[in-house]
């Protein structure tokens, strides 16, 4: 179902918070540190060869935390250190239809990174919109791949 503004215009449909991306040097050393802080072990590791990252994962409440450990020095994780250093990098928001999130977006005049939707990790297609047109936060829309071939079908 579509939400509309009081306006009359579609609203983009961001379902939840899904993850905080959070970029880091080394990843075994903040999977100890917030291992040690949270009083939880990571639930997952994987490399996402197309980003150049290695992630990991933590589920605190409702929202997962998900670090990235750059694999190669042209990955964005590598260039993001390198200009402002370790901390938070997305924010990444859970939707209910991506392909129509992305063209509400483009409509709406956010600028896309990935015009298309991209494999990403933990079982999730995503596109990023670019921080240039979101008060300089970079956003990650994202929706389990599961759910885009069951709607597909």
């Amino acid at each position: 179902m579509q939400k509309v503004s009081s306006l009359g215009t579609k609203l983009i449909i961001m379902e939840k918070l899904e993850h905080i991306g959070i970029a880091v040097r080394s990843l075994d050393k903040a999977n100890d540190v917030f291992s040690k802080l949270l009083g939880a072990l990571h639930y997952k590791t994987e490399v996402v060869e197309s980003e150049g990252v290695r992630t990991s994962f933590f589920q605190l409440g409702g929202v997962k935390l998900e670090f990235l450990e750059a694999t190669r020095e042209d990955s964005p994780i590598a260039k993001f250190i390198e200009k402002r250093g370790e901390g938070i990098h997305h924010l990444a928001f859970e939707v209910s239809d991506l392909k129509q999130s992305i063209e509400q977006c483009r409509q709406k005049g956010f600028e896309l990174i990935n015009d298309t939707p991209k494999a990403g990790a933990d079982n999730k297609m995503i596109c990023f919109l670019h921080p240039k047109s979101t008060a300089g936060v970079l956003v990650e829309l994202c929706q389990e791949i599961d759910a885009i071939s069951s709607s597909s079908h």
